[in-house]
C-alpha cells in the first residue's frame, strides 16, 4: 500500500447540501457522511468528495484571468453530449465553448457554485487497427 493516498476533495460552497446532491447525481453516487457544516458523497467507482460550508465563499472567476481556479475536478464520461445534459439539467453551464487544444475531447463547465470542472471524453480500451 502506498505511504499516502488521496482520501477525499472538499470544495468549499456557501449551500452543501445543495452542490452534494449536483455531484451525487451527476456522478451516481450516494451521500456517505453528512453534519451541519459538511456533506460528503462516494461516486460509483468509489471516490469521494466532500463539501464544506463556508458562508463567505466566492465562486472562482476562471477562465477570467483575475483569479486562480481554487480547485478543478476531471470527469471521465463515455458520451460529451448527454453527460452535458445531464449537467445542464442539474444547473450547471458550460463556460469552455471552444475547440480544446491538447490531446484530450473535452468541455468546461460550472457547478451550481460556480467551481469549474471539465467532462473529458474517457479513453476507449479498444486495440487499434490497422
Amino acid at each position: 500500500m502506498a505511504l499516502v493516498t488521496a482520501a477525499v476533495v472538499v470544495l468549499d460552497c456557501a449551500e452543501p447540501e445543495k452542490l452534494a446532491y449536483f455531484y451525487r447525481q451527476l456522478l451516481e453516487g450516494e451521500e456517505s457522511d453528512a453534519n451541519a457544516n459538511l456533506v460528503e458523497i462516494r461516486a460509483a467507482d468509489g471516490v469521494r468528495i466532500a463539501f464544506r460550508r463556508d458562508v463567505n465563499a466566492t465562486p472562482p472567476s476562471w477562465p477570467r484571468p483575475e483569479n486562480s481556479l481554487q480547485a478543478h475536478l476531471v470527469l471521465l464520461v463515455e458520451d460529451l453530449d448527454e453527460a452535458e445534459r445531464r449537467v445542464v439539467g442539474l444547473g450547471g453551464r458550460p463556460i469552455e465553448t471552444k475547440d480544446p487544444a491538447g490531446p484530450y475531447e473535452e468541455r468546461g463547465y460550472a457547478d451550481p457554485a460556480g467551481h469549474s470542472f471539465t467532462l473529458r471524453l474517457a479513453p476507449t480500451a479498444a486495440p487499434k487497427q490497422g
